[in-house]
């Protein structure tokens, strides 16, 4: 009873100063309470009449996906970061997981936007919609127009579409300047306000239990909408991504293009297009080593952030731009139309070739299969299906490429042949793929006996350390732990050889870490050409292992780049830089000169990055939307005519109904036996890779 009364004096209270003619604006302790009656709270009356065409976009958005919009206007954040005051209205509201709260303080020209950290809607979706349909509404002062593309740009991502470009309304600048930003008027009925005063304070209760459940951690951008020179942090990272997925697409497209003119042509009258991709992968080398610095455990401030993503961007554009500058002569050299019937019968041989290939790669297949545990076959498990299905593409392709010449139809042949090239291509590095890993396989296992004889020789004489006085300041748990591990380790690898089926590089991979971190341990009692000696017999096991591990998913990420997003190319770049890095220090062939020491701290972490960046690659092409998504994250793409394979590797532009990247980017062109926008690419950047438009496929 005495907790009831407080709360309806509260309420009272609250109401008076909602009347009294001197109420005060919001302070930055006190975030504002959210309107019951509905999902839009307008406190300096911006939206006016068009307050209906925005509630009908929420209403539809929460129809279409059970997400609730809200959307808040007010003059002022009362001394807070828009960010903030953004999260503490949504905490003091109990809004939660199927909830997002869009904030635009008309008088500061700034707005945040918040969901809950268990959000359908990722960071960088967040940050596209706010750059494609929020902030281009807010800059001509359009704030219904920002609700609406807010409400319309959630519901696509969600549903696996490009974000809706929002047609703008010039508005006033700021229609309450001199307001407080708080809700007013004289509420001349008291009793009104005490016979709802029960029903407030059990609102009052729900919400606050609804709160204490809610995770309100929040993911949200503090933003200004300024010049269009000067995007916000979440814009411009979102950017950057797509700059580095593209330019690598872009880059991809030109080397493999490039393999048939130089093949067709040679490699000297090929030697000025093999410099622009060389100087192109440069710059995106370059930027994907600033991305990587920009993901590790260190956080730049925001300037240091700005200068880094703008640094991406204009590296992108630069690999771009040589690229671009290189394909006008390009098309002459090759000169595909012209030349459309012998273009077509160079594409009809390597597909040949192609074909007699699949059949002993999958004879390979199944011995790896046969001999090994799953595992080892797994990176290339699906290569096989895969390569069968850019073959059936590129049958497709070939049979229309004739078609047209036979019509005498140049033009349109010489994009059926382009994408059959790009289909064979793919099918050709699957298929080498499988035969390279059979190789891998075979000298890892070869290699095993040896690293098992070495690691008890290293345990023998730890053993003996630890009996004795252990020196340089080695201690004795240290040791013990490494000894134990390294133990452990050799007895369940040998277990696995005796017992059955293994995987020859994670078992020599395991004993390798195992043994390196005793010799770790026995540095300090070593000679120091002893200790050299050592670590150039862990390299060796060590560079193979990365060398699988970065082939592997380099030849993933390359097939299946429709669908890969920049982190798993991230990932995959600082990899072979690692190893690059590993290679210069490891020495000579006959093992003098050097660093093995660092160079096996290098390659061990390309390793570790190279898994990763599979890891990466596949749960993006699992996340792969649309008619034709994979079933996982392998034998991914099967639709009619091998189209949904093309999709997947990126070798026709524009991407399948509803189709996805691992960041958000997508796009939507044609479908089955459909007009794709795109077309195969070509070499050259953004500008022109994409200029074979059209194209029945």
């Amino acid at each position: 009873m005495r907790t009831a009364a407080r709360i309806l004096l509260a309420v009272l209270t609250a109401a008076w100063w909602l009347v009294a003619p001197a109420a005060g604006p919001v302070t930055a302790d006190d975030p504002p309470d959210l309107s019951r009656q509905g999902r839009i709270t307008d406190r300096v009356g911006v939206l006016g009449d068009r307050e209906a065409q925005v509630s009908g976009a929420l209403d539809r958005l929460y129809e279409e996906q059970r997400l609730q919009l809200f959307v808040v206007h007010v003059s002022g954040f009362s001394g807070r970061s828009p960010q903030d005051s953004t999260a503490a209205t949504a905490a003091r509201n109990g809004l939660g997981r199927e909830d997002a709260l869009l904030a635009v303080a008309t008088g500061d020209r700034q707005y945040a936007y918040w969901v809950d950290d268990a959000s359908r809607l990722t960071g960088a979706r967040l940050a596209e919609v706010a750059a494609t349909a929020v902030e281009p509404a807010l800059r001509e002062n359009d704030s219904a127009g920002a609700a609406i593309g807010a409400a319309g740009g959630y519901g696509a991502v969600l549903s696996g579409e490009p974000v809706p470009r929002v047609n703008t309304a010039l508005g006033e600048v700021d229609p309450d300047p001199g307001g407080d930003g708080t809700v007013g008027g004289d509420l001349v009925l008291p009793i009104v306000l005490l016979g709802a005063a029960g029903a407030v304070a059990a609102y009052a209760y729900t919400k606050r239990r609804r709160r204490t459940a809610t995770r309100t951690t929040p993911r949200g951008g503090q933003e200004g909408w300024g010049p269009p020179g000067h995007p916000p942090l979440p814009a411009l990272d979102a950017k950057a991504e797509q700059a580095l997925v593209d330019t690598d697409d872009a880059v991809r497209t030109s080397r493999e293009e490039l393999g048939f003119a130089a093949a067709q042509f040679g490699d000297e009258t090929a030697r000025p297009f093999q410099e622009a991709v060389a100087y192109a992968q440069k710059e995106l080398t370059a930027a994907f080593r600033l991305r990587q610095q920009l993901d590790d455990a260190y956080p730049e401030d925001d300037a240091t952030r700005r200068r880094m993503l703008e640094e991406i961007v204009a590296r992108c554009s630069e690999a771009n731009r040589r690229l671009d500058a290189e394909s006008e002569d390009f098309d002459r050299l090759r000169a595909l139309e012209p030349n459309a019937p012998q273009a077509l019968a160079a594409a009809q041989a390597a597909f040949e070739d192609a074909e007699g290939r699949v059949v002993s790669a999958e004879a390979t297949l199944g011995v790896m299969r046969e001999r090994y545990a799953v595992s080892a076959a797994a990176p290339v498990a699906d290569d096989v299906e895969q390569a069968r299905d850019r073959l059936e593409f590129a049958t497709t392709s070939l049979g229309r490429a004739r078609e047209a010449v036979e019509a005498d139809d140049n033009g349109r042949a010489a994009v059926q042949v382009r994408a059959a090239e790009a289909a064979v291509a793919q099918a050709a590095q699957l298929i080498e793929a499988v035969d390279r890993r059979a190789r891998e396989l075979a000298e890892a296992a070869g290699k095993l006996p040896g690293a098992l004889t070495d690691t008890e020789t290293d345990l023998a004489e730890a053993r003996g350390l630890l009996e004795g006085t252990t020196e340089e300041g080695t201690s004795t748990a240290t040791l013990q732990g490494r000894i134990a591990r390294a133990e452990a380790v050799a007895a369940e690898v040998h277990a696995a050889t005796e017992t059955g089926p293994y995987d020859p590089i994670d078992a020599l991979r395991r004993v390798e870490e195992a043994d390196a971190g005793l010799d770790e341990a026995l540095a300090g009692a070593r000679e120091q050409e002893q200790g050299t000696r050592r670590a150039r017999a862990l390299l060796d096991r060590a560079m193979l292992g990365a060398r699988s591990g970065i082939g592997a998913a380099a030849d993933y990420i390359s097939t299946h780049r429709g669908a890969v997003g920049s982190d798993a190319r991230t990932r995959l770049t600082e990899a072979q830089r690692r190893l690059e890095r590993a290679e210069t220090l490891a020495g000579d062939d006959e093992g003098s000169g050097g660093d093995p020491q660092t160079a096996l701290a290098e390659a061990r972490r390309a390793d570790w990055l190279a898994q990763q960046a599979q890891s990466l690659a596949e749960h993006d092409v699992r996340g792969f939307g649309g008619a034709y998504a994979p079933g996982g994250a392998r034998g991914a793409g099967r639709a009619g005519g091998g189209l949904g394979g093309a999709v997947l590797g990126g070798i026709l532009l524009g991407g399948m109904p509803g189709a996805d990247r691992g960041e958000g980017h997508g796009g939507v062109a044609g479908g089955p036996g459909g007009d794709f926008a795109g077309g195969p690419g070509r070499f050259g950047g953004g500008g022109t890779r994409g200029r074979m438009a059209g194209g029945r496929f």
